[in-house]
């Protein structure tokens, strides 16, 4: 994904690359016995809220990015706790990203 991120003035006049990874944890015991997805988190769903968020998003660090995306994860009501890891490529000299990964329940 792409967004506007980071602290220098450089950055903040084009948008970078993220690389975004959500675990959620779930309770979801009526989808394993239906095999329906009305019994569980449409993932769908969550991925196309993310990505609105952050295209539209201007933050300064990538540890705000991660609340707001836990935060997203967190409103569907199956979902109890997420792992959100946001990476940040070339964001340093001489490191081939950087990266943030927080947990939220």
């Amino acid at each position: 994904m792409r967004c506007i991120i980071g602290i220098n003035p450089e950055e903040r006049c084009h948008q970078q690359d993220v690389v975004i990874n959500v675990t959620m944890e779930c309770d979801v015991p009526d989808a394993c016995i239906t095999d329906h997805i009305a019994n569980t988190v449409n993932y769908k769903t969550v991925n196309k809220e993310i990505i609105k968020m952050v295209g539209e998003s201007n933050f300064n660090l990538i540890e705000t990015l991660a609340e707001k995306i836990a935060a997203i994860c967190l409103a569907h009501e199956k979902v109890f706790g997420v792992q959100v890891m946001v990476d940040k490529p070339g964001a340093l000299r001489f490191a081939d990203s950087v990266a943030v990964e927080i947990t939220r329940s």
